[in-house]
């Protein structure tokens, strides 16, 4: 049986995902949750910056890391 701390990354992503868009958003059918998920990933890896990533967004981390 694992626990919250086995899945700490997901956990807070699946946090930021609803208090970030999807409380904010009404969704009205499934087709809107899921286009509204895709929008929220593509932001959450290409836009939103983070302060543990020395305030990069995770892709243009990768790339600096990368390079």
């Amino acid at each position: 049986k694992g626990t919250c701390l086995d899945n700490a990354c997901i956990e807070s992503f699946f946090s930021h995902l609803k208090t970030e868009k999807l409380y904010l958003h009404q969704c009205k059918s499934e087709t809107e949750i899921h286009q509204a998920v895709e929008e929220y990933i593509y932001f959450y890896n290409y836009q939103r910056f983070q302060a543990k990533l020395k305030q990069r967004a995770p892709i243009e981390y990768r790339h600096a890391l990368a390079a």
